[in-house]
């Protein structure tokens, strides 16, 4: 195109955008109209993909880091052919609408993953980046590349602020992450004015520390610069950031390069005048020129045959490596080993019992042989939350082909990387850390959860058990807080075989987060020819041992570590003549989700006789022990003091279980 024809194509981006944020009377007009030039020479001069097929598995992929930017996302779907229409741009934070005020994965076509709290894509797209390092170690073979793709990605001033950029940068940097390029919108603009109130250091020096390759872009608006830039980042082995100088609502008149634009509307007044300033036609809003349409719309064929040739080259490979081709297929498919569930492992019945963290990694290292998309790690906590494959490299710059990773003490970009890692495809990936410390890594599990992102949590040291450690270390409220993220599942097996059956549903089911609530004490192995089934553990609640099969006089409910509690008290109960059921409760969210036939069967109406036990606070559990039940939990902080103290003194033990319960008779 010609530098005139190529402004063109730039303002119509600018334009669209601001036409949307305008029609909606809502959004962010700044970042688009500064960024034009950034998304265009991305999307139209280096980023490989195929509107018509925006699963395809080599395409690149865009984080747009800045999420409340989403009309520049919107603008560039539309014009370079995905299915995203004109009437989607003008229905842009509307209800029902495919364009929404931030971007969601999972519901626009184009869209790779979600954003808007900032710094979650920044740290999303390195788990991205590791996703194309591993698997390109593990299926590509020489003159036959099939994984080889970029992430790209636009980054913001408030991305960088946030610490989670912090942790992911470094981590990337670390890892030489060659294959991931951000662009640095670099406006000095923020919410409450310039980025001199906040936001004084040198970025670059910053990047270079982190160990990625950086450069300079003095004018945003420059095509060929930025373009040339990428191309340098391109050959540079390390991750690279591109700082591109630009201007917060580039062209308006009196509210470019301002606080003003940032989260606003133009106004109808400033935008005409931008529009006849460069003479654009004010009327009709979201005008675009027949010519510029055919331009962006050449990325069709230009992405069709990209995929084309990408196929052709797949068939030969699919000849030569028939296995791992089938293999790589069934991995992006997400289809399980047919049997895989055979090799999680059958514990004994054990008084001694284990850990429910040291059963969950035994199951790990029993599944991970016959599921090779197991992929994950903790905070620098291997040894402690027991998550390690044992016979599986780290992964790492010398060995791309590890499974096992080091997130370091970076729990709060550890989610976001595993979110990376599940949207790029081919992953089960797990992350883990104490339960306690689940606060710092809040913001990617609501992520995950609002986007149906299956990623497994491992959350160990569940209790005030943890003891010498003391109350900074034992969590309270957790349980219960994280039952209130909708769509999130929290598991909290009471055995070791409720903790195989617990990872069974989480690998089985990739539609939602799944949190695994694990002890750092031992909990004695049920008796399953007593007890009924572990399996019961997918329903959420169960009925794990009763008296009789008529209706019990008292229903224990229990989770985790107190359900042997649960176990011991209705066994003494039972001595005394009462009949009891003790319920296992691993699952509000799964039980929930059952018939209310069978929540009825488990917790019948007409026995008013209930309590509850969970070493947590006591907050939402009348709904099942009813009015004139008791809970038992805890509603302070812990105490220092060995665990077992710990949890005798508030209340933990059989003989108080069985106190309670007299009360109620």
């Amino acid at each position: 195109m010609t530098k005139v024809d190529l402004e063109k194509a730039l303002n119509t981006i600018r334009f669209l955008s601001a036409d949307g944020v305008q029609k909606a009377n809502s959004g962010h007009t700044g970042l688009p109209m500064g960024t034009a030039a950034l998304a265009y020479t991305l999307f139209m001069r280096h980023m490989k993909y195929n509107p018509a097929d925006p699963a395809w598995s080599n395409r690149d992929r865009f984080v747009l880091s800045g999420g409340h930017g989403s009309m520049l996302i919107y603008s560039m779907l539309y014009l370079t052919g995905y299915d995203v229409s004109m009437e989607d741009l003008k229905q842009f934070r509307q209800w029902g609408s495919i364009t929404p005020g931030h971007p969601e994965w999972g519901h626009t076509p184009g869209v790779e993953t979600t954003t808007g709290p900032l710094g979650q894509g920044f740290a999303t797209g390195v788990g991205m980046a590791i996703a194309e390092q591993h698997l390109a170690a593990i299926f590509n073979r020489p003159g036959n590349e099939i994984v080889d793709h970029y992430t790209y990605g636009i980054v913001t001033d408030g991305d960088l602020m946030e610490g989670i950029s912090s942790e992911a940068a470094s981590l990337a940097g670390h890892l030489k992450l060659g294959k991931l390029i951000y662009l640095y919108d670099d406006n000095r603009i923020t919410i409450e004015g310039s980025t001199k109130l906040t936001f004084t250091e040198d970025v670059a020096k910053r990047f270079e520390a982190y160990g990625w390759h950086v450069q300079r872009v003095s004018d945003g608006n420059d095509v060929e610069a930025i373009d040339a830039a990428v191309e340098a980042a391109k050959k540079d082995p390390r991750p690279s950031i591109i700082l591109c100088r630009t201007t917060i609502g580039y062209g308006l008149p009196t509210k470019a390069n301002t606080s003003g634009i940032h989260g606003s509307p133009a106004g109808k007044e400033e935008l005409a005048k931008a529009k006849e300033n460069v003479g654009w036609p004010v009327e009709p809003m979201f005008y675009v020129p027949e010519e510029i349409v055919e331009h962006f719309r050449s990325r069709r064929e230009t992405g069709k045959k990209a995929q084309e040739k990408w196929a052709h080259a797949y068939e030969g490979y699919k000849a030569a490596y028939p296995e791992l081709a089938a293999e790589f297929e069934r991995r992006l498919a997400g289809i399980l080993p047919k049997g895989w569930d055979k090799a999680l492992p059958v514990f004994p019945a054990s008084e001694k019992g284990l850990a429910s963290r040291e059963a969950s990694g035994k199951v790990i290292n029993a599944i991970c042989a016959v599921l090779p998309e197991l992929f994950g790690g903790s905070a620098d906590q291997a040894s402690s939350v027991k998550t390690w494959m044992d016979k599986v490299p780290a992964f790492s710059p010398e060995t791309p082909e590890g499974r096992n990773m080091h997130f370091g003490v970076r729990e709060i970009s550890m989610g976001a990387i595993g979110n990376g890692l599940l949207v790029h495809g081919g992953f089960i990936p797990y992350v883990a850390t104490f339960l306690v410390f689940s606060d710092y890594a809040r913001g990617s599990l609501r992520v995950a959860a609002l986007s149906k992102m299956g990623v497994v949590w491992v959350l160990t040291h569940d209790s005030i058990a943890v003891g010498e450690d003391g109350p900074t270390h034992q969590p309270i409220e957790h349980i219960m807080s994280l039952r209130l993220i909708p769509d999130l599942i929290v598991l909290r097996p009471g055995d070791s075989n409720e903790v195989s059956e617990a990872w069974k549903y989480a690998v089985e089911h990739r539609n939602a987060p799944v949190a695994l609530i694990l002890s750092r004490q031992n909990l004695p192995t049920f008796d399953r020819k007593i007890c009924h089934p572990a399996k019961g553990v997918a329903k959420g609640g169960y009925i794990l041992y009763e008296t009789q099969t008529d209706t019990p006089d008292i229903i224990l409910m229990a989770t985790g570590s107190e359900l042997s509690l649960a176990y011991e008290a209705g066994k003494k109960l039972e001595k005394q003549g009462r009949k009891v059921r003790v319920v296992s409760f691993p699952s509000w969210e799964l039980f929930e989700k059952q018939s209310r036939k069978y929540q009825q069967s488990v917790l019948p109406a007409e026995v008013k006789r209930r309590i509850s036990v969970e070493a947590g606070v006591t907050t939402g559990w009348q709904k099942y022990v009813g009015d004139e039940g008791i809970s038992i939990g805890i509603d302070q902080f812990g105490k220092c003091g060995p665990g077992e103290i710990v949890l005798e003194k508030f209340g933990f033990t059989v003989d108080n279980v069985v106190k309670m319960a007299r009360k109620l008779f």
